[in-house]
């Protein structure tokens, strides 16, 4: 399965134009600042801007071929917005109906009760939209949004328009769709919080260009990007969960070469879960450290280093049993230690929170 997107569309003082092959599978987040070109990207792929030109191949289906395009409606996609825009006058079983009904039956690939159980929904059912709260609709909408039987989901900052207690509720279940769903999904964010918790694979946009592509860890840690300078620059690690001390309320996970003790409510042993680690919470030691309150301390390689936007920093890329992390030292501190490619250390991280 694979996306081949080359899109271009002009507008008064903004151009997009895309040019790229995305995974066919799992989440990939869009992200960069407002104006980007984020959404009128996915808008775009849904066949919502006429005057856009080029090329959308889905797993070797053609939706446009220059200005040659199918309408929206034939198009196999999902689409889930900021607001989720459910039917007021159908109960929450009607609105995911109406979806499921809309499907030949020859091409649902998804039944009513696979999306009921997914998202959560079964003592929702005969609630109408006015008597649910922000994070429930999302939820409605998501699950609508996947009866359609779509080949390409598209979901546009769902979580924006949401408090933060409604955010933590559809959390979860956003985490598990990517298992449940053999489709690719498209998330447009500008949060990095969601992004570290949900993708996959990152797509970094500024002024209608890609800038970069690539697996989340990769393009999180890479100095010739935005992200690394960002005062949220962070790397995700993947792990699992071995066991929870419950006195401290500390979760201990396996890495690909040790453990780390971190701040988290119990999670049963064998989860797969995502840590992330900020550049700013990472130190560097020449030598293992005792007698520090850090809990936690990795062996690390120096890959590279580069002047931070702030001139008194920089920032150093590392390698922790083959995945990149990233540091935020003073200058002088680089400088002190003589920091090169290939300088082993210890890395010691102050604090590190899960992901997802």
């Amino acid at each position: 399965m694979s996306l081949h997107i080359r899109l271009r569309l002009r507008r008064a003082g903004f151009t997009l134009d895309f040019n790229e092959h995305l995974p066919g599978q799992g989440v990939t987040a869009l992200f960069g600042r407002s104006g980007s070109g984020k959404t009128t990207l996915l808008r775009c792929l849904a066949g919502f801007e006429p005057e856009a030109a080029g090329e959308i191949c889905i797993n070797g289906e053609y939706w446009q071929q220059e200005r040659q395009s199918r309408p929206t409606h034939q198009r196999e996609l999902g689409y889930v917005f900021q607001e989720a825009s459910l039917f007021a006058h159908l109960t929450v079983a009607g609105n995911l109906r109406y979806a499921w009904r809309r499907v030949p039956a020859a091409n649902r690939r998804i039944t009513q009760a696979e999306a009921i159980d997914w998202l959560g929904l079964g003592e929702l059912l005969r609630r109408y939209p006015d008597q649910l709260s922000g994070g429930q609709r999302q939820r409605v909408a998501i699950a609508r949004a996947m009866l359609g039987s779509p080949q390409l989901l598209l979901m546009d900052e769902p979580l924006a328009a949401l408090d933060s207690a409604s955010k933590a509720e559809i959390m979860p279940y956003l985490q598990r769709l990517p298992q449940q769903l053999q489709m690719p999904i498209l998330y447009v964010s500008h949060t990095l919080e969601e992004v570290a918790q949900l993708a996959d694979h990152l797509v970094l946009l500024e002024h209608g260009r890609c800038l970069g592509q690539g697996a989340l860890n990769e393009m999180l840690t890479r100095l010739d990007l935005p992200l690394a300078s960002a005062a949220s620059a962070s790397a995700v690690v993947q792990a699992q969960v071995a066991s929870f001390d419950a006195d401290y309320h500390l979760l201990s996970v396996v890495t690909a070469a040790g453990s780390l003790q971190v701040p988290a409510p119990a999670r049963p042993a064998g989860d797969q879960v995502r840590v992330r680690i900020a550049a700013r919470d990472l130190l560097l030691a020449q030598a293992p450290l005792v007698g520090i309150s850090a809990l936690n301390s990795l062996p690390v390689t120096v890959l590279a280093l580069t002047a931070d936007t702030d001139p008194a920093f920089t920032l150093v890329r590392l390698e922790h049993a083959g995945q990149p992390l990233l540091a935020r030292i003073t200058r002088k501190s680089a400088e002190q230690m003589q920091l090169a490619a290939g300088t082993e250390l210890q890395a010691i991280v102050k604090t590190a929170s899960l992901a997802g």
